[in-house]
């Protein structure tokens, strides 16, 4: 398997596999829409198919980790699209890697915290509002927990030393 970075010709089979994963053809983040089959990112493929995804968005000093998905356990796949994230952040030269999660996502939570991710921010009841645009959020999660907030997880980037240093 080879983690490539999305092409144009991806596009329209990423629109159909965020909708499928996501419920959604949109995902949202601090209270911002994004489409993630628009946005870069990495695929890892399978005999053709989509065994893993990762989207983001790069803005200011970061790079934001907006989608992950493997749709097969237990391989690394997951790891491997979010290193390949942090590379891309040191090449862009940007500061940090952060993504939002919910706090019923437990199994993410634990996840990116072996990543060496920190919770940075808990925004209270962003997904309530998030509902409000994004209808098809449920109202409970991992283990019948109430899904209602939002949790930034964050990893700092090494500075870079220019040439010369």
């Amino acid at each position: 398997m080879a983690c490539t970075e999305i092409s144009d010709s991806d596009r329209e089979e990423l629109a159909a596999f965020i909708e499928r994963y996501w419920g959604a053809p949109f995902v949202m983040s601090r209270g911002q829409v994004y489409y993630p089959h628009k946005q870069p990112g990495f695929i890892e493929r399978r005999n053709g198919q989509i065994v893993g995804l990762l989207t983001y968005h790069s803005h200011h000093d970061a790079v934001e980790i907006l989608t992950l998905n493997s749709t097969v356990g237990g391989h690394g796949i997951g790891s491997k699209l979010v290193l390949h994230a942090i590379g891309k952040t040191r090449e862009l030269r940007r500061k940090r890697v952060w993504l939002t999660t919910t706090n019923d996502n437990l199994h993410a939570i634990g996840f990116y915290q072996r990543l060496g991710f920190r919770m940075t921010e808990l925004n209270l009841g962003a997904v309530d509002e998030a509902r409000k645009v994004k209808e098809s959020i449920p109202l409970l999660g991992e283990r019948g927990i109430p899904i209602r907030d939002e949790i930034v997880m964050s990893l700092e980037i090494e500075p870079f030393l220019d040439d010369g240093d």
